[in-house]
């Protein structure tokens, strides 16, 4: 399933394959949360920005429009009409964002609709049934996601209860993929690792959960209230313990900087919805910064969002003609944005990629970590 094929200090080259093909690591996965990407984008256009791996969430999908008809209309991937790879995350994060009123216990967790306050309840069996239905290629294990700080022994209790959530998953997925009619037999279970910032309980449940021999490993519940370093130590003592030979996956993380960094300490996968909620607001990644394309002094500017840029937007439109859609309130400069920052995503894994291939990214990442981060 993954191949490594070249390392430089603890970054790594690889290649990642699934039922609905291969995709090449380091890489980006653009965020579909419901199926879709936010600003008006389709699976066409996302082959075209150069994505690889689709990401949608279990949680959304399941209330809306039900799991069980995506199952009935063939599955996510003819429900979308995205042909490549499909890794669906599990609902934790969702249930502890979006959940006003939850309750977990060692059975699952029970919380209230976002979208009309019915009380749902999710078990990890439920998690899995849910995206077994989806047919996603990689499903994500069901884990409780704790916002920052956090008490020493709640985290303990949350990790530990995560860790025996995984083992029930990966018996419900064996057990689904092993019967006729599961809409992918190929799907794969990805284990999480919780913790908080606290090393000693991350590394703890590492190693726990490393013994069930999965297919891929994440590292979750990071980048929702610590400091950046605290997230790179905290993947810094994580990574010691994931094993070598599967791919790592680091979740919901994050700025252009923060994956050059997560390259360079060993992770393979990362997603975010910053790329598409960004452009939505018209803050657009450059190969030199952040630009705020709304900012009055682009009102006149003939160039392009990024010169150096090869994106659909950037070789047919100015600065000046996004600026007046975003001004004016067409719905285009949304699409166009967002179709800018996702092909600069994609790109920026690409240029990292090929760095890795011809053993610079120690340069790459001393010339563009940081710097792509800034505001303009």
């Amino acid at each position: 399933m993954f191949e490594i094929i070249k390392t430089e200090g603890r970054a790594r080259r690889g290649r990642f394959t699934t039922p609905h093909g291969s995709a090449e690591t380091p890489v980006f996965m653009n965020v579909g949360t419901q199926a879709a990407i936010k600003g008006g984008l389709s699976a066409r256009d996302l082959r075209e920005l150069g994505c690889q791996i689709e990401l949608s969430n279990t949680y959304h999908l399941h209330l809306r429009p039900g799991d069980e008809r995506i199952r009935e209309l063939g599955g996510l991937h003819k429900f979308m009409d995205w042909r490549g790879p499909i890794l669906t995350d599990s609902g934790g994060f969702q249930i502890f964002s979006l959940a006003k009123l939850r309750k977990i216990t060692e059975e699952g967790a029970a919380f209230n609709s976002h979208i009309d306050g019915r009380r749902v309840f999710m078990s990890p069996e439920d998690s899995i049934r849910i995206q077994s239905n989806l047919g996603s290629d990689i499903a994500m294990a069901f884990d409780e996601c704790i916002g920052l700080p956090a008490p020493y022994g709640y985290v303990r209790d949350s990790a530990l209860r995560t860790c025996r959530w995984l083992a029930r998953c990966k018996a419900e997925l064996e057990r689904l993929s092993s019967m006729e009619g599961t809409v992918n037999p190929g799907q794969v279970l990805f284990g999480i690792n919780q913790g908080a910032t606290y090393k000693d309980i991350r590394c703890d449940t590492m190693d726990a959960i490393a013994q069930l021999d999965l297919p891929g490993y994440a590292i979750g519940g990071l980048a929702v209230g610590e400091s950046t370093q605290e997230m790179y130590d905290t993947i810094d003592a994580v990574e010691e313990h994931m094993p070598k030979d599967r791919p790592r996956y680091l979740m919901g993380v994050g700025t252009p900087s923060n994956i050059i960094e997560g390259v360079y300490r060993g992770i393979d996968f990362f997603d975010c919805v910053m790329p598409a909620r960004n452009g939505r607001h018209g803050h657009l990644f450059t190969w030199e910064g952040v630009i705020n394309i709304k900012n009055g002094k682009y009102a006149s500017d003939p160039d392009p969002i990024d010169s150096a840029c090869g994106c659909p937007v950037c070789r047919s439109y100015s600065r000046a003609y996004v600026r007046h859609l975003f001004v004016s309130g067409e719905i285009l400069g949304l699409r166009l944005a967002v179709a800018h920052n996702l092909w600069f995503y994609n790109e920026l894994m690409a240029r990292i990629r090929k760095s890795l291939d011809e053993g610079s990214f120690g340069a790459f990442r001393e010339r563009y970590s940081g710097v792509l981060d800034r505001r303009i």
